[in-house]
């Protein structure tokens, strides 16, 4: 039997938070009481965000929590060819089109068009400008999923309608509500959705455990394990530490961050009480 791998994979373009904190903890929870492998992975395909300065924050802030996991750390950036290779596959069956579309052009289009459809984040869902528009390609292009084509031949490949494991047991899934999502950014060359798949199956993970705001985003990543030819893995996706005011916490609202609190000399062992893995 397979050993289980689990894998705490931050995006670092912030300082971690008690919600980071909560995650890796779990994580490496339910990897010693499952006698599996922990794995660290930095999500930093977004070169702009992800400063040399935030990985190795990151980094530290882990291992002044007391995590222990494999050495050394993959980082996406170092992972280009392997998207790439992932890419070449669905242009190959005719699944992705290059889409030209600023937010400027899309939001003045979303002005037109009412009611505007909304993906399950609430976000408007791409009114397919570019799919019948043959655009030149180039790898700095922007690429969306022909999600419609996707999901017929995902579901031809399966026999049966595309679905997840949650916890063992299946969770129908409809990537159709998401659109044509976007599967290699422009000048980015992918996307969190690709890289996510691609590297969960290069690193052998078993059991992707992350919060409940990436709920909905696994049918997408489902589906594109389908057509990949990837494995898949088992999904669990905790409740979210929230702010006294009820939203989520967020790097991106100056929530006080661990290395803040272990300023103000607040210690492992508290924060790992605080979250209930004392």
């Amino acid at each position: 039997m397979r050993q289980p791998v689990f894998r705490f994979a931050p995006s670092p373009n912030g300082r971690l938070h008690l919600g980071h904190a909560y995650s890796a903890l779990l994580n490496a929870d339910l990897a010693r009481q499952a006698r599996g492998r922990l794995l660290v992975r930095i999500e930093d395909i977004d070169q702009q965000r992800c400063t040399p300065d935030n990985i190795q924050n990151a980094l530290a802030d882990l291992h002044w929590l007391g995590l222990e996991f494999e050495e050394p750390v993959l980082r996406q950036s170092s992972r280009q060819a392997a998207y790439w290779e992932a890419i070449a596959k669905l242009l190959d069956r005719n699944l992705l089109y290059v889409c030209t579309c600023t937010r400027q052009q899309l939001a003045q289009h979303d002005h037109i068009r009412l009611p505007v459809p909304q993906d399950p984040e609430g976000q408007p869902v791409y009114p397919g400008t570019c799919r019948r528009t043959a655009h030149p390609f180039a790898r700095s292009s922007a690429l969306r999923l022909r999600m419609d084509k996707a999901v017929a031949m995902a579901e031809h490949i399966l026999g049966t309608p595309v679905a997840w494991r949650e916890k063992g047991s299946h969770q129908a899934a409809d990537p159709r509500t998401w659109g044509d999502v976007i599967i290699a950014r422009k000048n980015i060359g992918t996307s969190y959705h690709l890289s996510v798949v691609v590297d969960d199956a290069f690193q052998g993970v078993t059991h992707v455990v992350r919060g409940e705001d990436l709920l909905h985003a696994t049918a997408i990543h489902r589906l594109l394990q389908v057509l990949l030819g990837l494995p898949e893995p088992d999904y669990h996706h905790h409740r979210l530490l929230r702010h006294g005011t009820g939203r989520k916490l967020s790097k991106s609202m100056s929530d006080e961050s661990l290395a803040e609190l272990r300023g103000r000399g607040i210690t492992p062992e508290q924060i790992r009480a605080q979250l209930g893995f004392a």
